[in-house]
């Protein structure tokens, strides 16, 4: 392999790598996945930065790679932190499934709630929409129950935001929209 087609391979490595990863990359988990020299990976991620900046021929990216907390990673450039907050807010409301949305309205009422919970208020399994709505960061974990060992869920600080709210207690009442779910939440919790 030339030097040059070698130094454009390992450029394309590690932007595949820097891309799939969520938080800094050290040079050390680089040299053991490139098998690159450190000095290689130092001259090469910098040159990244300045493409992605640039100063080669080519335009300043909407993204940029910087030298943080003793890694590196990739981040979108503050000039759109505007478009990009509305992207993310509209695209994860546009996104979800009618099944995703019933689950974490379930979860959200009736938190601290367990899968299956959910899976009898809605009816079917739910464990693959947990998982998605676990992924994209609207519920975590809340402990255990005692006598069951089942995982509890909640909503995050991720979900307030995103529907604009300070606490949970800002959800609108939902009795008033569906005369006898109260007594419908006491009757399934009685069969549990």
């Amino acid at each position: 392999m030339t030097q040059r087609r070698y130094e454009s391979e390992l450029f394309a490595q590690l932007e595949a790598i820097l891309l799939i990863s969520d938080e800094p990359v050290t040079i050390q988990q680089l040299v053991k996945v490139t098998e690159a020299s450190p000095t290689e990976l130092e001259t090469t991620l910098e040159a990244i930065q300045r493409d992605y900046d640039g100063k080669t021929d080519g335009p300043v990216r909407g993204f940029q790679l910087r030298h943080v907390a003793g890694g590196w990673r990739l981040y979108t450039r503050a000039d759109h932190a505007d478009v990009v907050a509305t992207y993310m807010v509209q695209g994860a409301t546009q996104k979800l499934s009618q099944a995703a949305l019933e689950t974490l309205a379930v979860i959200a009422y009736l938190q601290p709630a367990t899968r299956s919970r959910v899976a009898q208020i809605r009816g079917v399994n739910s464990d693959s929409v947990v998982r998605t709505l676990l992924t994209r960061g609207l519920i975590a974990e809340d402990g255990t129950e005692e006598h069951t060992s089942a995982v509890r869920y909640k909503t995050t600080d991720y979900f307030l935001e995103l529907l604009g709210l300070n606490s949970i207690e800002e959800l609108p009442k939902i009795s008033p929209l569906l005369p006898g779910v109260d007594e419908a939440s006491k009757l399934a919790e009685s069969q549990e």
